[in-house]
């Protein structure tokens, strides 16, 4: 059955990879064998010019004979060559064919594996879940800004602060004034030294006794 199928074109998967090799593994083992004939012939050739030659002059048949059978084998040896090359051209379309065979395939499956990584995506899914990360976003901004702007524990006064604070301000600015603690106006008035009115006579009796002898020793210069 699988000789029957084979002529049907049921070949397997596997023969069908190994069809291009075996193709060319064939064509490859009759270009070698050309080849060698190919040599052959031109060997035949090169022996029959020199018969030819070496019976040129003493016997004419023999080198007229050795010269047909040159020709013949030149002959031969044209339609060796063409073959040759017509066997080296169908190996390199069907080395050109199984590669483009084979990068068709590579992409192919690139294909899959792209399609199958994609799954069900597509612009409107991929805009969903850009949408879904952009609120998502702006939500943790939300929260965060909440929590470092709410004060915790009570609030305070800040009429009060501003109130205790004035009072700190006046209180240094007395301190400087009174260059001491945070002594009353009066208390340092009170504390000023006393002078007595017997003190206060005495001293105005010695500045007018200094004066008038001042005055002394001016009228004596004057009258010498």
């Amino acid at each position: 059955m699988s000789g029957v199928w084979g002529w049907f074109g049921g070949q397997s998967a596997q023969s069908k990879k190994d069809s291009p090799k075996n193709a060319i593994l064939g064509l490859r083992s009759q270009l070698e064998m050309l080849q060698k004939r190919e040599r052959h012939l031109q060997t035949q050739m090169d022996e029959q010019e020199n018969i030819a030659r070496k019976n040129v002059t003493t016997n004419k048949n023999a080198a007229k004979a050795a010269l047909r059978r040159k020709k013949q084998h030149e002959h031969t040896l044209e339609q060796t060559t063409a073959q040759i090359a017509t066997l080296e051209q169908q190996i390199y379309s069907i080395e050109a064919a199984n590669i483009n065979r084979e990068t068709l395939a590579a992409m192919e499956k690139a294909g899959q594996a792209m399609a199958a990584i994609h799954g069900k995506l597509n612009i409107d899914k991929v805009d969903e879940t850009m949408d879904k990360l952009r609120e998502q976003h702006a939500l943790g901004e939300e929260i965060a800004n909440a929590i470092t702007s709410t004060p915790l524990g009570e609030t305070v006064d800040e009429g009060e602060l501003e109130e205790e604070l004035s009072n700190l301000e006046q209180e240094a600015v007395d301190n400087k004034m009174l260059g001491t603690g945070t002594v009353p106006v009066s208390d340092q008035v009170n504390r000023l030294p006393t002078v007595s009115n017997g003190e206060l006579k005495g001293k105005q009796l010695e500045a007018e006794d200094d004066e008038e002898e001042e005055l002394r020793k001016l009228q004596a210069e004057m009258a010498m």
